[in-house]
């Protein structure tokens, strides 16, 4: 992105249109920190606009009322367009958010494609009908769309969340007013343009950046049936909030603080191969990375070195260089908090094994080298608080009970993993650990699977037929005496669900 990212106009839907107010969102590069974007800033007449076109779209049945293979079709189609464009947003993500280009085409650009595709899998495959035999009598089971989706993406992974609630809920039959966070709008642009020229119905999806106040406003809207939010736990409670005054359905995916556990028969160069790449991903700005690291007391001193030796090799630099693994954070707020974060821990007594300030070759740019922690104990808060930057902790453990015990005294559930020579003996850790999602001798995160967390990491699912299921209604019909036969589950084309009814009760 040579030259400054410019656009005068807001995605409504489906349309280009003037914005309500002069307002504008400047895009600064986290690498050089100047400003490489501009985009309106939405305003609240902005939101009821969409949301109006978005209500309207739903009631009349436009989308909802399609055949499930039509909407396939259309959503297939705004996947091949990302994949035929994944280099571009790969580019563009990186140039906003700082995430090494490497990272980006396959996490951010090249993920959010998988994103896509499975949800085309699971909604082709979904119950969308089933019989059941009723204590009364035979039933059937519908589920149909929940409405008008508010959809908050956050700047540390946009398309991949982006994609995350928009392909779902698009497929389920619901509108969708999407709301990129204002640090990186640019690849919005690059997603609206798709979506124009997929053959989506008017009204059924607008993108409106905007900062926090206008996406409270979005979120505790009368016209939005469902509230689907990424981002902090101190926000998703107010997304909740806000949402419960017309009893929005919510979905919140937050914070993590996971741990990584290694088991004192780990191969331990397979498990630090594993565990960087994981702890330090998207420069520590990811909300599964594993950002506390479990090792046996007696592989301590071993570990540790290991760990930053590994860690001092990460190559810190532009993000839009090939050979970056480490690039800047989004803003100078974040670049200062990981610092903060660095200056409390040693005031906590914890030891800098690697890394620890701003590296010294690169005078300009939000960076931080990446950092690890050794001597910290669970009670520390580098411990205990999601520091989203490049900072990890490396803590010691007596036993395989205590290392579940520490993993568990977290606030978060998000994530975790174990490493272990006896992958039976990492199964049953990973059943006892209480988070949303774990890895035994990995890390992944699979899209036909549910993905969220427990405690204070989110409320609902996404990915596979559970997330699927957080964008539909459930109904149930009794049927009269004797109809039908044994119950039976319906085939994934039955009808689709009728126009809701115009008036809202």
């Amino acid at each position: 992105m040579g030259t400054t990212a410019e656009y005068g106009q807001l995605f409504i839907g489906g349309a280009w249109l003037e914005p309500a107010t002069a307002d504008t969102i400047e895009v600064v590069s986290p690498h050089t920190e100047e400003v490489i974007g501009r985009v309106p800033h939405a305003a609240r007449a902005d939101v009821d606009r969409a949301v109006a076109a978005a209500r309207e779209a739903f009631d009349r049945g436009v989308w909802a009322g399609r055949p499930l293979g039509e909407r396939i079709e259309v959503v297939t189609r705004i996947k091949d367009a990302l994949a035929a464009r994944h280099e571009e947003l790969a580019r563009t993500i990186s140039a906003q958010n700082g995430s090494p280009y490497s990272w980006s085409v396959l996490a951010q650009a090249l993920g959010a494609v998988l994103v896509w595709d499975c949800a085309i899998t699971v909604a082709r495959d979904f119950p969308y009908e089933e019989r059941r035999a009723g204590v009364l009598g035979p039933l059937l089971v519908r589920r149909e769309p929940v409405g008008v989706v508010a959809a908050v993406v956050p700047w540390n992974v946009p398309q991949f969340v982006a994609a995350a609630k928009l392909a779902p809920a698009l497929l389920a039959g619901c509108s969708v007013v999407l709301k990129p966070a204002p640090e990186t709008p640019l690849d919005s642009y690059v997603l609206a343009g798709i979506a124009a020229e997929a053959g989506l119905p008017e009204g059924v999806l607008s993108i409106l950046p905007a900062g926090r106040e206008t996406g409270e406003y979005l979120v505790g809207h009368p016209g939005v049936d469902k509230v689907s939010f990424t981002g902090s736990v101190t926000a998703g409670k107010r997304v909740m909030e806000v949402a419960a005054r017309h009893l929005a359905r919510v979905t919140l995916e937050l914070g993590g603080k996971s741990a990584a556990i290694v088991l004192p028969d780990a191969d331990l160069d397979a498990a630090v191969a594993g565990i960087v790449p994981s702890a330090w991903m998207n420069n520590g700005q990811a909300c599964v990375a594993q950002s506390r690291v479990l090792v046996p007391r007696s592989r301590y001193a071993e570990a540790a070195e290991r760990l930053a030796a590994a860690a001092a090799e990460l190559a810190v630099g532009d993000p839009l260089d090939p050979a970056t693994q480490v690039g800047p954070l989004v803003a100078r707020r974040q670049r200062d908090r990981s610092l903060a974060y660095i200056d409390l821990g040693l005031r906590e007594g914890a030891e800098i094994l690697t890394g620890g300030g701003r590296p010294e070759k690169l005078a300009k740019g939000w960076y931080v080298e990446p950092t690890l922690f050794g001597g910290v104990t669970n009670d520390m808060r580098i411990a205990r608080e999601e520091i989203f930057g490049p900072v990890v902790c490396l803590l010691p453990y007596e036993d395989e009970e205590e290392a579940v015990r520490i993993a568990d005294d977290s606030d978060y559930g998000l994530s975790g993993s174990v490493w272990t020579s006896d992958v039976e003996r990492g199964i049953d850790v990973a059943r006892r650990v209480r988070t949303g999602t774990y890895s035994v001798n990995t890390f992944g995160l699979d899209m036909l699977g549910p993905f969220g967390g427990y405690k204070n990491s989110g409320v609902g699912r996404e990915f596979g037929p559970e997330g699927f299921a957080e964008y539909l209604e459930q109904k149930m019909i009794h049927l009269p005496a004797g109809y039908g036969t044994a119950p039976t589950q319906s085939a994934p084309d039955v009808p689709e669900a009728p126009a809701v009814p115009e008036e809202r009760s």
